[in-house]
């Protein structure tokens, strides 16, 4: 037979499991909600972003990426003992010229659909 300490003990198990529930109630009642993306004012910065984004994937940037690794390569190869600081900053301009590749040729390479 069981106990009574056992049922109280389920009872309070479910009370428990419906209270971990209770935050998740709006996510699974309520419908999709869509973003909207026309309608009403845009934010300040989102035309610059915008600007730099398109600037970052075009042919221009791709050619200036491509320089730029060379002469980082070379400078990192036939520098000589360059001090810290100099090297750091031809890793910076290594980067940020891989990271302009990488966006100009993605862009290339998929056109289609959610592109940087």
């Amino acid at each position: 037979m069981i106990s009574k300490k056992a049922i109280a003990n389920l009872r309070k198990a479910a009370t428990y499991k419906k209270s971990l529930s209770l935050p998740f109630l709006p996510v699974i009642l309520c419908g999709q909600a869509y973003a909207a993306s026309s309608g009403g004012g845009s934010l300040p910065w989102e035309t610059p972003l915008q600007t730099l984004t398109n600037s970052m994937s075009g042919p221009v940037a791709y050619s200036i990426s491509i320089i730029a690794i060379g002469a980082a390569g070379a400078t990192l190869v036939w520098g000589g003992e360059i001090s810290e600081v100099t090297r750091r900053l031809v890793f910076l301009v290594l980067v940020i010229s891989l990271i302009a590749l990488a966006t100009s040729a993605y862009s290339s390479l998929f056109a289609s659909g959610a592109v940087f």
